[in-house]
């Protein structure tokens, strides 16, 4: 501790951040509470509880249901519905194909890019 430091009165912070006990605080201004940014009264919360308790359902797979597409790499129409516009293959969270569909389909999608019926890029 420098001099000045000690001929500070008891109780004053000593350096950036840091009380007469030695622990540091955060430093970034005030200290976060549970109505930071908006007021106690407000109902604001109300309707993030009630939508908290909804269940969403999940979506089924479009390659596991009854009648659906086969997975097939000259079906290019079908393929480049999971195809983003850049070129990418979208992910299955975004599409809601399961994991297993996922992979033929991206094996698919390769074996056209290969052949040359799906771009690699789109620009």
């Amino acid at each position: 501790m420098t001099d000045f430091a000690k001929n500070r009165p008891e109780g004053e912070a000593t350096s950036a951040g840091e009380n007469d006990k030695g622990r540091q605080s955060s430093g970034y201004g005030k200290a976060r509470t549970p109505f930071a940014g908006r007021s106690q009264d407000s109902d604001f919360g109300e309707q993030d509880r009630s939508l908290r308790h909804q269940v969403q359902r999940r979506r089924e797979c479009p390659f596991s249901l009854e009648n659906a597409p086969k997975i097939d790499y000259k079906d290019v129409k079908t393929l480049t519905k999971f195809l983003s516009e850049r070129g990418k293959i979208i992910p299955s969270r975004v599409t809601s194909v399961c994991f297993r569909k996922q992979r033929e389909l991206a094996k698919a999608i390769k074996r056209a890019r290969f052949l040359a019926l799906l771009p690699y890029v789109n620009d």
